[in-house]
């Protein structure tokens, strides 16, 4: 009995072989046709079969793009619904974190949730100290700006000076998300002093919005 790879590459012969003979078989039909013939498919058929084609590639690009989108939609609310009854803080931020992800960095879809993604986030930047922890504050502070919850721009501000770099691109990402008035002069600073250049180049991207 044939092993699988040995049955998979004798299909694959067997398809290289039938393309192959098509070919051929095309091109001796063609050189056999009449010139009239030739130029009634050149000129008539193949617009109309090319016509067809980029319709049908079209069609299901289309569909494909739809079912992404409504995929994308029934896992959203699977997880809407799983944030509202999840009783733990940290799992809820996690969801939060996942929601925002899987709804495209949209806030739009999220507003029944999104005070409490808030607070979550905003428990997360005051609560998760250490180096170790810098990923998931930078997340917090970015997707505040995400939710553009402004009341959290005091706090923004603040972790303009934390620590880490990745820390403080991230609040300064979300500030200029929210035209953060209120942080002009500090984004200004960083975007002089700061010794990262990420940082930098995000507080100039955030001046550039908020102007």
């Amino acid at each position: 009995m044939a092993t699988q790879p040995e049955a998979t590459r004798s299909i694959n012969l067997f398809f290289g072989l039938l393309v192959l003979g098509l070919i051929v078989a095309g091109i001796w039909t063609w050189h056999h046709l009449t010139f009239d013939t030739q130029d009634y498919i050149t000129e008539e058929i193949l617009p109309i079969l090319g016509g067809l084609l980029v319709l049908g590639v079209s069609i299901w690009v289309g569909t494909k793009k739809w079912q992404a989108r409504k995929e994308r939609l029934q896992l959203r609310d699977r997880l809407l619904q799983r944030f509202q009854k999840e009783p733990s803080a940290q799992k809820r931020r996690d969801l939060a974190f996942t929601l925002i992800e899987v709804n495209q960095f949209e806030v739009e879809g999220l507003e029944t949730v999104s005070e409490p993604m808030a607070e979550l986030f905003i428990w997360t930047l005051k609560t998760a100290i250490g180096d170790k922890q810098h990923r998931i504050r930078g997340m917090s502070a970015s997707y505040l700006g995400i939710l553009k919850h402004q009341p959290s721009i005091p706090l923004l501000i603040r972790a303009l000076e934390d620590d880490h770099a990745h820390v403080r691109a991230c609040a300064a990402l979300a500030l200029g998300r929210m035209r953060a008035q209120d942080a002009k002069a500090k984004l200004e600073e960083k975007m002089k002093e700061d010794w990262d250049q990420t940082v930098r180049s995000r507080s100039q991207e955030a001046l550039e919005r908020i102007r």
